[in-house]
């Protein structure tokens, strides 16, 4: 189990004293956290990390995965889809199969809990099945920039019955929204497989475990196979590199359960560039391995992030906190993490060019790679790690409860 104390060392007394400090307000309370997947993307790994640390503040906090099956995964990935902005054929039977998998899961789940806290769409219809004597929170994790005005005002019957909808930026605030709204950024934590320390030698030694040569520049991105992270952009980027340097990429991104569409982009990815995966020149990687994320993060002479939507964009942090130096898409949350020339290079999505050019400058100048990689991690110590998210969900927990007795 995690604990507080394990992070003494990394955070510093204060940052844990002042975690104490404001979960006394809380002891003895109850919370609870529901989402669609237990494994695969970055919301299941913060609350893989955020639900023990909140115990071992003194909350009583609880974890469940509301049960689904294909149908409504592809539903709500096309709900995903279109929260970023996607067309959506938003049918009787789409809404039946949405609302029926959630009133299934209230037919057993207990909800006696003092906080419920709702992550992203696929759990959102749960209040209509609960007689509300609690605040009710929606986290939503995906960029609400520019959603689907169809299935936005369908969402939206459940949303306004929530007391607080938290969101990554105050891009994602919505002005239409009767409810509460406040920020909190997502974050890492340090001390999991993902993001652990290990020496140049451990790191090494594993990627020859999983048959990835270091004979020459890796160029890396680390995400789902999903259309908004633009796999065949990356690749369109790695040819222009490699006419200028002889490198090597590796797309590696985990098949999540409630993410259906991941297999055919894969596919799609596959029969682009059967040659260069023949060759040895692109290597695909689509199994669930934390470690091996932490290597190849820790490897790379750089990392990518060609998001065209982003809610934030963990993998941009976690590479940063490896101090590897990261060239990243200008879009949703990625913004929020890297100053443009300091700590990493920004470039708009649609700039092939401007991608390839930034990844090749780091690549010829290492020195340049190095500072702006020492840069990246202190800036994630200061503002991206668990123990910050923890003491803003405190911070949250408390006005909320206070709000309700009043």
């Amino acid at each position: 189990m995690k604990r507080l104390s394990d992070y003494r060392t990394i955070v510093g007394d204060a940052i844990i004293g002042e975690i104490y400090q404001k979960a006394k307000k809380l002891y003895g309370k109850r919370i609870l956290h529901i989402n669609s997947t237990f494994i695969g993307g970055g919301v299941a790994e913060i609350l893989t990390s955020l639900a023990p640390l909140m115990n071992s503040a003194g909350l009583d906090a609880d974890w469940r995965v509301l049960h689904g099956n294909t149908d409504l995964f592809g539903i709500t990935k096309q709900f995903h889809n279109s929260l970023q902005g996607e067309d959506v054929d938003l049918t009787d039977l789409m809404k039946k199969i949405y609302i029926q998998a959630n009133e299934n899961f209230a037919a057993y789940a207990l909800i006696d809990h003092d906080v419920v806290i709702i992550h992203d769409p696929q759990p959102l219809p749960l209040i209509e099945f609960y007689k509300k004597s609690q605040p009710w929170i929606w986290r939503c994790h995906i960029d609400l920039s520019n959603p689907n005005e169809t299935l936005w005002d369908y969402l939206k019957g459940f949303i306004i019955k929530y007391d607080l909808a938290i969101v990554s930026s105050e891009q994602y605030e919505r002005k239409d929204l009767p409810v509460r709204q406040r920020i909190i950024q997502p974050v890492i934590d340090p001390l999991t497989r993902k993001n652990i320390g290990l020496t140049d030698v451990e790191a090494a030694e594993h990627l020859s475990k999983f048959d990835i040569p270091i004979d020459k520049p890796i160029l890396t991105q680390i995400s789902r196979f999903d259309k908004w992270k633009d796999p065949l952009g990356v690749i369109e980027i790695f040819k222009k590199v490699r006419e200028k340097i002889d490198c090597r990429l590796v797309l590696c991104g985990s098949m999540a359960m409630d993410d259906p569409e991941g297999v055919e982009i894969y596919d799609e990815v596959r029969r682009q560039i059967g040659d260069l995966i023949e060759s040895g020149d692109v290597i695909l990687i689509t199994y669930e391995n934390s470690l091996l994320v932490n290597v190849l993060q820790q490897m790379s002479t750089v990392v990518i992030q060609k998001s065209l939507r982003e809610g934030f964009g963990l993998t941009v942090t976690e590479a940063m906190w490896k101090k590897t130096p990261v060239v990243a898409s200008r879009v949703g949350g990625i913004p929020l993490q890297i100053t443009d020339g300091e700590d990493g290079f920004l470039v708009e999505p649609t700039d092939i060019d401007g991608f390839a050019d930034r990844v090749v400058e780091l690549m010829k100048h290492p020195k340049l790679a190095t500072e702006i990689g020492e840069k990246a991690k202190e800036n994630v110590k200061s503002k991206f790690l668990i123990t910050r998210l923890l003491i803003d969900y405190l911070d949250m927990l408390d006005y909320e409860l206070k709000a309700c007795r009043s």
